[in-house]
């Protein structure tokens, strides 16, 4: 069996996943819930959203897929397009899972290939400026586990999808 390609994404009900270069809600619960979702596996993300972190996230690998030629960072595993970003993922990491975090530009180029979203659903209009699209009918939702409005935070869910059987992807090997 090969390796998954997994979403780990906090998206609001109108799309948003990032306002002015961030993610515009810090839940405690869905930063855990990250961490627990991507700890020791490859994460691949754009260079934007490698900006955002607030630095190198420990116990896993940052490969940034990126169109600038000769950017760099300590620490970083550099891609300038998806294959060379997929193959790096693999090369300590064989039939592991890789961990695709954003931003928009990144998960509408994986989206053909993925085989699980973990979206925590942010419930409100945050009116952000990075989108990304619900999930189409080629997902079926396996699992919903909701959180209630409290100490500030928004209500929120963590969802799971897999792809429907009949727009399953090839996994990748």
């Amino acid at each position: 069996m090969g390796r998954e390609i997994v979403f780990v994404v906090a998206r609001a009900l109108d799309g948003t996943i990032a306002e002015a270069g961030d993610v515009p809600w810090k839940i405690r619960e869905d930063l855990q819930r990250f961490k627990r979702l991507t700890m020791g596996k490859p994460m691949i993300m754009g260079r934007k959203t490698f900006d955002s972190l607030p630095g190198l996230l420990p116990g896993r690998r940052h490969i940034v897929l990126t169109r600038q030629r000769g950017w760099n960072a300590p620490g970083v595993e550099v891609a300038n397009t998806a294959e060379e970003a997929l193959a790096m993922a693999g090369t300590d990491n064989p039939g592991g899972d890789i961990a695709v975090i954003g931003g928009g530009d990144i998960f509408a180029l994986f989206l053909p290939l993925a085989t699980r979203l973990e979206i925590t659903e942010i419930q409100e209009h945050t009116q952000g400026d990075v989108f990304m699209a619900a999930p189409g009918d080629d997902w079926r939702e396996i699992a919903r586990e909701e959180h209630p409005a409290r100490d500030g935070d928004p209500a929120y869910a963590f969802v799971t999808f897999e792809r429907a059987a009949s727009g399953a992807p090839e996994r990748v090997d």
